[in-house]
């Protein structure tokens, strides 16, 4: 399926809360029972780099999902890698039970550490091993994260995930620079009246 282009008939958007990724989509694949529709695709992180997703992934919207596991390498790719930064929040039921966590990543072109930034973010379901009954399916479950990815204009937002130590709260991508060198240089430039 991997090869194959996942999309959603005309009129549907594919739009679940957390609670439903977690419950609905990676519990099943987790404990493998069959689920309806099975339209996320499993796909190795490692070999796909992020603006690659398209026909890959469950595309909706400009997000994309698919289903990956736990112990892949995704710390390189070809091109780059993505890295954890550091906020995790909790998934909660409607009865307020934690059913899972959600990580962040952003994905950085070139290697570790030294890596650039991009605009790709990663949202990484897990499911909470403490609050379901073990003995009931597989152990195998605890492979598998259920990932959502999009790319997000951070300049726009004022939001910056770099650690950097930068307190300017927005971190500008490369073409925005070079917009922005363009603009000073047409300052410098008078125009005949």
């Amino acid at each position: 399926m991997a090869d194959e282009s996942v999309n959603l008939p005309p009129g549907f958007l594919f739009s679940p809360t957390d609670e439903e990724l977690v419950l609905h989509f990676l519990y099943c694949k987790a404990s493998l029972l069959p689920y309806n529709p099975n339209i996320i695709p499993d796909l190795d992180l490692s070999l796909h780099v992020p603006w690659e997703l398209n026909g890959k992934a469950l595309a909706s919207g400009n997000q994309y999902y698919f289903f990956t596991k736990v112990n892949e390498n995704r710390a390189s790719t070809e091109n780059g890698y993505w890295k954890e930064i550091g906020v995790t929040e909790p998934i909660l039921s409607t009865i307020d039970k934690k059913v899972g966590i959600k990580k962040y990543l952003i994905f950085h072109i070139g290697e570790a550490p030294q890596g650039t930034q991009t605009n790709w973010v990663m949202q990484e379901y897990h499911i909470c091993s403490n609050e379901f009954d073990t003995a009931t399916y597989d152990q195998s479950w605890s492979k598998w994260v259920l990932c959502r990815v999009y790319e997000k204009n951070w300049s726009q937002q004022g939001v910056n995930f770099s650690s950097d130590d930068d307190d300017s709260g927005t971190e500008l991508s490369l073409l925005d620079e070079v917009y922005l060198s363009l603009d000073d240089d047409l300052e410098e430039i008078s125009m005949p009246n």
